[in-house]
């Protein structure tokens, strides 16, 4: 019988936010996902990388502040770096966990490139936030570059940058290669290094890519038997944060559009993920996406917790 192979999507409380907060949770998490992995399941890991790639964000821009022959580095570069420090992080904690376990299983990571549409409207839109504060001169030279900033009254301006849908995982088959041979992959990060095609090359792009748009197209390319979406809360739920909230403990897509329909899904947390669901369901309609806590996913994956979601 073959293995079940599992796409899991880490949040940002698997991770952290600082590189100390990060190295204590990412020992919890590698608990969690050795759990999986004992019960004899392939895993590909994609995470978060929000805190990760504005920490760096604001560190090389302030570098450049003070080291004037610096170049300030790109938002790709950026997320080239988040994805190899949180990769490092997550694959030597998971590699100990596992070794504990007497369960020896190479772990590796991945530095992806996911391509994007330069026309995609989300380059004429940007939403993301990322960075620091900046003064009103500093959002001015930002403007002059042909970024795109906001102001937050009372605070600053910030930077903010597009989020284009994920077109193809340059990688793919790298990572199906190494998930084939029953190997633990850490790939996409962050939503992959948003890349535009140009020919033969690849250039990067001032911009970054939901990473559960990654993971949804990710658990498709490898026609995962599931999706496992780690988040802050335990289960789906209508309603949520009023008196009549309610529990969602499993739904079709059929369901989940019509809640999508009726705005139930908050568009910064929880409507991304639901998304990604339908995307893998409609290209794996036998799979199932299970989204639920750190805190609960054991049980959630014996049915007992989270919410599931099926085509």
């Amino acid at each position: 019988m073959s293995k079940k192979k599992v796409v899991v999507s880490l949040g940002h409380e698997a991770l952290g936010y600082t590189t100390s907060e990060q190295q204590n949770a990412v020992k919890v998490t590698a608990k969690a996902l050795a759990d999986l992995i004992e019960e004899d399941w392939q895993l590909t890991i994609t995470h978060s990388n929000g805190p990760q790639v504005s920490m760096i964000h604001k560190a090389m821009t302030e570098l450049r502040r003070v080291y004037i022959d610096y170049t300030p580095a790109p938002m790709c570069v950026c997320s080239a770096m988040s994805q190899g420090y949180v990769g490092y992080d997550i694959q030597n904690a998971l590699r100990f966990e596992l070794l504990s376990r007497g369960i020896s299983k190479p772990v590796s990571t991945i530095l992806t490139q996911v391509t994007v549409d330069p026309y995609d409207v989300a380059f004429y839109e940007p939403s993301k936030v990322i960075g620091r504060y900046m003064s009103k001169e500093d959002a001015e030279i930002e403007l002059k570059k042909g970024n795109y900033v906001v102001e937050e009254p009372g605070k600053g301006f910030l930077r903010v940058v597009a989020t284009p849908k994920p077109i193809d995982i340059v990688e793919i088959d790298a990572i199906k290669t190494l998930a084939d041979a029953d190997q633990v992959v850490i790939a996409c990060g962050g939503g992959g290094i948003p890349v535009i095609e140009q020919q033969h090359s690849l250039k990067g792009a001032s911009a970054v890519i939901e990473k559960d748009s990654v993971a949804g197209k990710l658990a498709s390319d490898l026609k995962s038997d599931q999706l496992i979406i780690l988040t802050s809360v335990d289960h789906v739920s209508l309603n949520f944060g009023k008196e009549n909230e309610e529990k969602i403990s499993s739904m079709t897509i059929s369901e989940a559009k019509k809640y999508r329909e009726e705005n139930q899904f908050g568009a910064g947390n929880m409507l991304p993920k639901i998304e990604a669901a339908i995307t893998y369901l409609k290209a794996v309609p036998e799979g199932s996406v299970l989204i639920t806590s750190m805190r609960t996913v054991k049980a959630a994956v014996k049915g007992k917790a989270g919410t599931l979601i099926t085509a």
